[in-house]
């Protein structure tokens, strides 16, 4: 069990990365345009991701699951 939520975090982790730096590659091959309402969603799901992984990993370190 705690192998199985371990794996699921990394999963969770390493997409939420992932899925980033394809957002970031799509907006650089794109020279960043587009309209306000796009870059402040881009942004915000961003920042959602980003703040996603920093929780998983944060919380992995502080709880403990039963075996």
């Amino acid at each position: 069990m705690k192998n199985t939520i371990n794996l699921l975090k990394f999963a969770a982790i390493v997409g939420n990365i992932l899925f980033v730096l394809w957002i970031l590659f799509n907006g650089i091959s794109e020279g960043f345009v587009g309209t306000t309402l796009e870059k402040i969603s881009y942004l915000s799901l961003m920042l959602l991701l980003v703040t996603n992984s920093i929780l998983l990993l944060v919380n992995s370190n502080s709880q403990k699951v039963p075996d």
